[in-house]
């Protein structure tokens, strides 16, 4: 029956038809319940019995594991900062060291169902938005074309979704999907002609039009001054911390919404002997700089007078040492930036719930589906076993992120000054720690692998993944404005390509013809 009646109605859509001028949108609605019975005469082609209705649907599949996190996460973040209450949040904190601490939080008093309606309520809204305004688009731009409506959407609006803070403004999602779609996609003339990821041509043209409503303090809950009130309200009632005003006890146990991504993003003249002066209290003597630092310590305690004893500081002892001036024993730190050292030494050691199994996990703030590395991971394998996601594009970036993180690492340590203690902070981070932070994870498996903007010559897979992660770390540790790199970077490689693609066969063409002429 189902069949008659969607046969009667592509009837109506034949030339001269009443329905004639919505052939593409009615033709979709048929594909969508049916198998597409054309063939495609345009990129992308699937060269398998999989056709592209069930392809895209396959990376959907892919994505469940980050939706869910995402519903998660998202909920479990607006639960606590929303909260006002600082119990709460230390409750939170202290959980995250184990796994069934952390289950046990989430199933005390059935906070679960609350989290999961937190999340929900903030991710449908972005998901429908970013469908419904994408998808009308794409059936208009069908319409005056009289071309079929293409399955491609159905990956970009969820993608799009999930790369988005989860404070964004419904209107702004409306307007980046329509901008990324028409000047990414349709305006080259539709799906398989795009040059660029239309996902992250959306994410960009917010980013760079909205900066405000995409950076900062935007990654936690639905409204950003509530979130913000409730961290006052936290840090005041707790009485710990040092927040807009509140002056209390110690300058860093201040309540804050940074992602650990901010918190990488520090400045140059924060050093790696400051920050690992500071990991002292807890790491005791391993850290890489201990020999510069015992030798400047000696001398602040002597010249001070202090009687303090190095991985055994006060907090205010600790501000002294990195802060006095290099003459007195100090590390020349200015105070104005001693917090940004202690964060960045909480998440480099992994002190406290920056741990690397809770990063790994994704109980962090960050954008909606972005958070998971082991999400991402399922997705991958995934992928990778149904031969969708180009697993050389996916294990190409993540070498050439990790390498160039290792560069900057052993440059830091081999060729600076007192075995690298004074280079700058991120150039000593440890590689590994790249893939637990923002959305290299996600980019690596979802937006790497876009068959239509990414080269279709295996070795040229090759030179564009290691590109893309070389540029990804380059942006991360060099430049301050952007500190994440990803959308950067592999929407430079979308650009360079297609000229990694006629290198590529340049190359086979050249071997094949030596080998030619060698054989004759």
């Amino acid at each position: 029956m189902l069949r008659k009646f969607l046969d009667y109605q592509l009837s109506l859509t034949e030339k001269g038809k009443p329905l004639h001028r919505l052939k593409p949108l009615i033709t979709a609605g048929d594909t969508f319940l049916y198998e597409s019975p054309s063939v495609t005469k345009q990129g992308p082609h699937i060269r398998d019995i999989i056709d592209l209705k069930r392809w895209m649907i396959i990376v959907v599949i892919a994505l469940i594991p980050c939706i869910l996190m995402a519903i998660w996460n998202t909920g479990l973040q607006s639960f606590i900062y929303s909260s006002g209450d600082f119990r709460l949040m230390d409750e939170f904190n202290t959980s995250t060291y184990s796994l069934s601490e952390y289950f046990a939080f989430a199933a005390k008093d059935y906070r679960w169902w609350t989290i999961i309606k937190e999340g929900l309520a903030i991710l449908l809204p972005i998901v429908l938005i970013s469908y419904l305004v994408g998808g009308f688009w794409e059936v208009v731009f069908a319409c005056v074309r009289d071309h079929e409506v293409s399955e491609g959407f159905l990956v970009t609006g969820i993608l799009y979704a999930l790369i988005l803070p989860p404070t964004i403004p419904y209107w702004m999602v409306a307007v980046g999907v329509s901008v990324g779609i028409i000047f990414s996609k349709e305006l080259f003339g539709g799906v398989g002609m795009n040059i660029v990821n239309p996902a992250l041509a959306c994410r960009t043209f917010l980013f760079f039009s909205y900066p405000g409503k995409m950076s900062g303090n935007v990654w936690v809950g639905s409204n950003p001054a509530v979130v913000r009130n409730s961290l006052l309200n936290m840090t005041k009632s707790s009485g710990t911390g040092a927040l807009d005003g509140y002056t209390h006890a110690s300058p860093i146990d201040g309540y804050t919404q940074a992602t650990q991504l901010a918190q990488f993003n520090v400045p140059m003249d924060i050093k790696r002997i400051h920050v690992d002066a500071i990991a002292t209290n807890d790491m005791g003597d391993n850290v890489g700089t201990i020999e510069t630092i015992k030798t400047f310590f000696s001398k602040w305690n002597t010249l001070g007078e202090h009687q303090a004893t190095l991985g055994d500081l006060t907090q205010e002892q600790m501000r002294n040492f990195v802060s006095s001036p290099l003459p007195e024993g100090g590390l020349g730190l200015s105070s104005g930036y001693y917090e940004e050292a202690h964060h960045f030494a909480d998440l480099n050691y992994g002190i406290g719930y920056h741990g690397d199994w809770t990063n790994f996990l994704g109980n962090k703030l960050g954008s909606l589906g972005e958070t998971s590395t082991l999400a991402c991971l399922l997705g991958a394998i995934f992928l990778i076993y149904t031969g969708v996601g180009s697993w050389r594009s996916m294990l190409a970036m993540g070498l050439g992120a990790y390498l160039c993180a290792l560069f900057f690492q052993m440059g830091a340590t081999f060729f600076g000054a007192d075995a690298g203690a004074w280079t700058s902070a991120q150039f000593g981070f440890p590689p590994y720690k790249h893939f637990l932070l923002g959305g290299l994870a996600f980019g690596l498996v979802f937006m790497i692998t876009d068959p239509v903007s990414s080269p279709a010559m295996n070795s040229a897979k090759w030179i564009y993944g290691i590109f893309c992660g070389v540029i990804t770390i380059v942006i991360r540790a060099i430049n301050p404005a952007f500190p994440e790199g990803v959308m950067l970077a592999i929407l430079m490689g979308n650009v360079f390509a297609p000229l990694f693609d006629y290198y590529s066969a340049q190359h086979y063409r050249n071997r094949r013809a030596r080998r030619v002429k060698s054989a004759a």
